[in-house]
């Protein structure tokens, strides 16, 4: 055996620390993805130390850091799921941080960057133009500024529409300032289908219980959860095209059909399959007006208005389809997205009736778009199952069944927020595995992956030809 001297021990040891020193002092230069992610990530940690502070929360204790991880994720990741009733523990600056935190998370860390920095003043550079291009879903670099003003316009309009409709019913109730706030917090969270509620004041963890035969606030809450959930690509086309459906482009086809099928199924089987159980107690519109709240809020926003644990098995399995599938891409809703439903449907017809190729309205999907939604659908399902193997031998003991613990994980990874146990009784593992699925839920499961192995690639940008005149 050969044994080194102390001079070569050296040697390796100083290599090995200017080595890395030398890496140290290059730009690192990070891919879309992976600056998505970590803005995400960071938004998320500074949430959970301003959480944490005493004057977060009402009785001006310290809450845990784990809880307001998990709080701060939820609202970034405008999920709903909650360790904490928010009215009754957090106070005022408490509740208004998680308004922040879900406001920023609804439209999106690289475009709520960029709004503060066009706000400023500031030039928006090629690389944060081809960044936003993705995050908006523009088709050019040029469209992207466009897109994010409109969405900025669209996302401030429904918004106050919200509040102002929210407000005919909160004001009378509690008062000029108090009903102003509650209105605006609510439309704010049903607009970015987070799910947070301030009605702990009438019984903890109510949610919309309260208002279950109150038409108006449960029609403005629907419209809003269904507006932010279309994507602002179909919001663009609304705006450009105004209500000629012909026009539209495939995408907003696409998403719009398939939003109203899931809506229709999901309420159709809840007034069903519900109508003599948990609906019971609702005269007939209050019954029709509660199915459809209950699709709706399935499609990733988190609110209920009528107890969870008692639906029956078949609108408990509907609900689940609805949470696993989400909302649309470009909106504030998480799933796996209408859009690779409705391409994977497709492929199935497709292969039923023997066909080369998946088309519709003349058109034809890429072999690489059927490849991706595949992916999207299995990485989702497998998120779902390594939850489960995970979690459900650490809530079993605590008397939360296989079909509670699928209802919350499904929640998570949809980003959906409702559900059937309370949250706070999972164990530390389970609420750390919870928070790890609400941000692979809002990043998108298939980004995580392919964020790992993102490289940054200069783009090739050649300087515009000087036109002058000589001679």
């Amino acid at each position: 055996m050969t044994y080194l001297s102390k001079l070569q021990i050296c040697d390796i040891i100083h290599n090995v620390i200017m080595n890395a020193y030398i890496k140290s002092k290059k730009k690192i230069k990070l891919g879309y993805i992976q600056i998505f992610a970590l803005g995400f990530l960071a938004v998320i940690l500074i949430g959970s130390l301003l959480l944490c502070l005493p004057i977060a929360s009402k009785s001006g204790q310290w809450t845990g850091f784990l809880d307001a991880l998990f709080t701060s994720t939820s609202a970034t990741c405008v999920t709903g799921l909650v360790v904490f009733d928010t009215f009754t523990h957090f106070s005022l600056f408490g509740q208004i941080v998680i308004l922040l935190l879900i406001q920023i998370g609804g439209l999106g860390f690289m475009t709520f960057i960029a709004i503060i920095s066009i706000i400023l003043g500031k030039k928006v550079s090629f690389y944060r133009r081809k960044s936003l291009m993705q995050a908006t879903g523009a088709i050019n670099l040029n469209e992207a500024v466009g897109l994010l003003f409109l969405i900025f316009k669209i996302t401030i309009v429904i918004e106050l529409i919200g509040t102002a409709l929210l407000s005919i019913r909160f004001i009378p109730m509690l008062g000029v300032w108090e009903g102003l706030y509650y209105s605006l917090f609510h439309s704010i969270s049903a607009f970015c289908n987070a799910g947070f509620d301030l009605m702990g004041r009438f019984g903890e963890y109510s949610s919309m219980t309260t208002f279950a035969t109150d038409k108006l606030v449960l029609i403005t809450i629907m419209l809003l959860i269904i507006c932010g959930g279309l994507g602002f690509i179909v919001w663009r086309d609304i705006a450009k095209n105004k209500f000629k459906f012909k026009n539209y482009s495939l995408h907003s086809k696409i998403v719009l059909i398939t939003s109203l099928v899931l809506i229709l199924l999901g309420a159709i089987v809840t007034f069903a399959c519900d109508y003599s159980g948990e609906l019971a107690r609702f005269s007939f519109g209050d019954k029709i007006l509660n199915s459809f709240f209950q699709s709706v809020t399935c499609r990733t926003a988190g609110f209920n208005s009528i107890a969870q644990n008692s639906l029956s098995g078949a609108t408990i399995m509907v609900s689940l389809f609805l949470m696993f599938v989400g909302g649309s891409p470009s909106s504030t809703a998480g799933g796996v997205k209408t859009t690779t439903l409705a391409v994977m449907i497709l492929n199935s017809f497709s292969m039923a009736r023997k066909n080369k190729s998946v088309e519709t309205k003349r058109r034809r999907f890429s072999d690489a778009l059927i490849k991706q939604s595949s992916a999207i659908l299995n990485t989702y399902l497998v998120m779902i199952i390594v939850a489960m193997i995970i979690i459900m031998p650490t809530v079993e003991k605590m008397g939360i069944s296989f079909v509670e613990c699928l209802y919350e994980i499904v929640s998570a990874v949809g980003t959906v927020g409702i559900a059937m146990a309370t949250t706070a009784n999972f164990s530390i593992v389970g609420k750390i595995v919870l928070i790890i699925l609400m941000f692979m839920g809002r990043i998108g499961g298939f980004s995580m992956f392919m964020m790992l192995n993102e490289k940054y690639v200069e783009p090739p940008i050649t300087k515009p030809n000087a036109d002058i005149l000589i001679g």
